[in-house]
């Protein structure tokens, strides 16, 4: 499959995916010393943990080269290890495009949303003339964060001690500084980070190397973050046709992996942990297809089990995708549902999950109450199942497992491209 272009667009008033413009001199704000003050931190370079050999044993433990029939899994350490955890975040999270949010967070001017991933604060904002941009939550004066939470502002104003940004991310005001010397204000905004948007959403890139000024080129994002499967996903029902309903966020005790090897298992653990759930599926429908950088799992929907006409929140197919490394993307009936797992430590994490829904049945508040309640209980016994998990994968007892290789096609994608990031 061809990878997509950006002539796919959608019908509604977002395209399919886009890089807003920038105006030449806006968004110069990093300091000379950037990059330095990143080499610093161990997140944002090459940790002292691979040079020394221990996670680099770790990496070693795993083999992608080997077939799934005889391949054995990534060790527990791979959950468990806090030092695996720093090099991971290095590896894999600092680098390339990360989905954030969703435009509707950032739909006028003046809104904006902040978020953390790893040791990295941020915020996403539009400006007054609705350019879309992202920087480092961090003031340049003490690294208290100037925003908070989502909202609309027409600054960013630092709690600590009052400097002042424009949401161009310049300085517009240092307070009591009188008498320093060797400042240069022009210097000294927000630091950038690179931000595109690729259908409803909102997706950012902590790299360095990033020059602020720069436009990004749409089919390169879209390669980047999709590789050959863009036009998949679109062709899916994955667009801007449906307007956003709710957000839920849970805390899971258990490594982010963990409920990302529970999504991919081609259903497998279905009719175990999700017993009520699981009538509603052809379980032998199930099937796996895996690309570059998702992998897609599709399922029929059993339509003679009873379900009340009236609340058909399935339809007749269910399609999952899974966008390396941390996003989910469920499309079935009218619903869209997405699930971004957040890690938070070796063994613990969150998932924020936003739902999206036909335009039509918005204003049915009934349907999506109990649609709502009715993903939530799949949610809770998604959550039980991984906290367990996670606490025997810190057993003595285990080290390694196996794969069903008719099954678990997705699980050993996403290790193999793990292993080819954590060996990079």
């Amino acid at each position: 499959m061809a990878a997509t272009t950006v002539k796919l667009a959608f019908p509604n008033h977002f395209p399919l995916i886009t890089k807003e413009p920038t105006k030449p001199g806006n968004r110069a704000h990093s300091s000379k010393n950037y990059s330095l003050c990143r080499s610093k931190n161990g997140n944002f370079s090459t940790s002292s943990e691979y040079k020394n050999g221990r996670v680099k044993k770790m990496i070693g433990e795993f083999n992608r080269e080997i077939p799934i029939e005889e391949a054995f899994t990534p060790p527990s350490s791979w959950y468990t290890d806090s030092e695996f955890y720093s090099h991971e975040l290095t590896q894999i999270f600092y680098r390339g495009w990360q989905p954030v949010g969703y435009t509707d967070q950032v739909k006028e001017p003046r809104d904006f949303f902040t978020g953390r991933l790893g040791s990295v604060e941020y915020v996403v904002c539009r400006d007054e003339e609705g350019e879309l941009y992202a920087f480092h939550n961090v003031c340049r004066h003490r690294a208290s964060p100037v925003a908070s939470g989502t909202g609309k502002s027409s600054c960013f104003v630092c709690p600590y001690h009052g400097w002042t940004y424009g949401l161009d991310g310049k300085l517009i005001k240092a307070t009591s500084i009188t008498g320093i010397k060797n400042f240069e204000p022009s210097e000294t905004g927000l630091v950038s980070i690179r931000v595109a948007v690729w259908g409803p959403f909102v997706l950012v890139n902590f790299e360095d190397g990033a020059n602020p000024n720069e436009i990004l080129d749409n089919k390169d994002v879209s390669s980047e973050w999709l590789g050959n499967a863009a036009e998949l996903l679109t062709a899916n029902g994955i667009d801007t046709s449906l307007d956003y309903v709710r957000r839920r966020v849970y805390t899971l005790d258990c490594n982010w992996k963990v409920f990302c090897d529970n999504f991919l298992d081609g259903g497998y653990h279905v009719p175990y942990v999700h017993r009520g759930f699981a009538s509603s599926l052809k379980l032998d429908s199930y099937s796996t297809e895996v690309y570059e950088k998702v992998s897609v799992q599709r399922c029929r929907v059993n339509n003679t089990n009873g379900r009340e006409e009236e609340f058909d929140r399935l339809g007749s197919k269910a399609f999952y995708a899974f966008v390396y490394p941390n996003f989910m993307i469920s499309r079935y009936g009218p619903w869209m549902e997405t699930n971004l797992v957040l890690p938070l430590g070796p063994k613990k994490c969150h998932v924020v999950f936003d739902y999206f829904l036909e335009t039509s049945l918005t204003v049915n508040i009934d349907f999506i109450e109990k649609s709502s309640e009715t993903s939530h209980g799949v949610q809770e016994e998604d959550m039980s199942i991984s906290n367990s998990v996670q606490k025997g994968l810190e057993s003595p007892a285990y080290h390694v497992g196996r794969y069903c290789p008719n099954v678990e096609m997705a699980v050993h994608h996403f290790h193999c491209q793990l292993h080819r990031n954590l060996s990079r």
